[in-house]
């Protein structure tokens, strides 16, 4: 019998909702999840086997029009999504009419392989709205296959993938049958953390920070963790330690927890806050972050 892999890259404005779907898809928390926008900064792999099957699902960031080098090159990252996409997903959710940046609207609307435009957070939406709102996508994305979705109450997930499958080409896998996604273990450390950072700080303070985990020891029962917090200036720094500490505690109480459920064993994790001036707009800081793959 034939084997069928390839590339399903997700697509959309942000917070509507792409890291929640790939999670549902895949069967685990891979993506980050927070209602801020710019939660996602990388493009993440998820990858899902079945015996005559292989999806490499891919969670991009969010849309946007970029302001500094770090959204650049997130933007970057949404770029290569159409590049090697079998089928392309398009995100958008109850009440959206457009996405942010009209070349990848075009691209989307002349692209040549299957697009599949999933309107999502239907669960907050009336049958009228619905309804108009599926005219309106229909006649913006004729090419699309069109299916309303909540991801979150993973409504009509399963109908997207398995038309997911019966579109994919035939093709060997491209991942070794048990892996789960491309990023290495301290890449889901560093995220976790971050997460953490967008759900408990407000205004720039999230957005102005990026983890970098030095150590990284596993044993038979627990895994020792030293992660350093990246911020760019002293008084972020201040901010993120908190009155006598309290602030970056809660921080590190909260990633531990996670990271136990996400590596089933005991963590011992440190965090530390270093000031790293202006690492969004550097070149060479975005580099070795990951993020400036050119």
């Amino acid at each position: 019998m034939s084997h069928k892999a390839g590339f399903v890259n997700i697509i959309g404005n942000p917070n509507v909702g792409k890291s929640t779907l790939m999670n549902a898809f895949v069967g685990e928390r891979l993506s980050i999840i927070t209602s801020k926008a710019q939660t996602t900064r990388h493009r993440i792999l998820g990858i899902v086997n079945g015996e005559e099957f292989q999806v490499v699902f891919s969670d991009t960031p969010g849309i946007i029009k970029p302001a500094y080098e770090l959204q650049t090159s997130m933007m970057d990252f949404v770029k290569s999504a159409f590049e090697d996409a079998d089928v392309l997903i398009y995100m958008v959710e109850v009440g959206e009419k457009d996405l942010k940046d009209e070349a990848f609207f075009k691209r989307i609307i002349h692209a040549k392989i299957p697009i599949l435009l999933l309107l999502n957070k239907i669960d907050k939406s009336s049958q009228e709205q619905l309804e108009e709102q599926v005219t309106l996508w229909k006649e913006k994305v004729p090419n699309a296959e069109i299916y309303p979705i909540s991801a979150l109450e993973n409504f009509n997930v399963k109908e997207v993938f398995n038309r997911i499958i019966e579109l994919l080409p035939d093709s060997p896998p491209y991942y070794p049958k048990d892996a789960l996604t491309d990023k290495p273990e301290r890449f889901f450390v560093n995220e976790t953390i971050r997460e953490k950072i967008l759900l408990n700080y407000d205004k720039e303070i999230p957005y102005s920070v990026e983890i970098e985990t030095e150590e990284f020891f596993e044993d038979e029962d627990i895994i020792r963790i030293r992660a350093v917090i990246m911020v760019e200036r002293d008084t972020q720094k201040g901010i993120i330690i908190g009155n006598k500490g309290a602030a970056i505690k809660k921080v590190g109480i909260q990633a531990r927890e996670e990271l136990e459920k996400f590596f089933g064993k005991k963590i011992h994790l440190e965090t530390f806050v270093k000031v790293n001036k202006n690492w969004r707009s550097n070149p060479f800081q975005l580099k070795r972050f990951g993020y400036n793959q050119k």
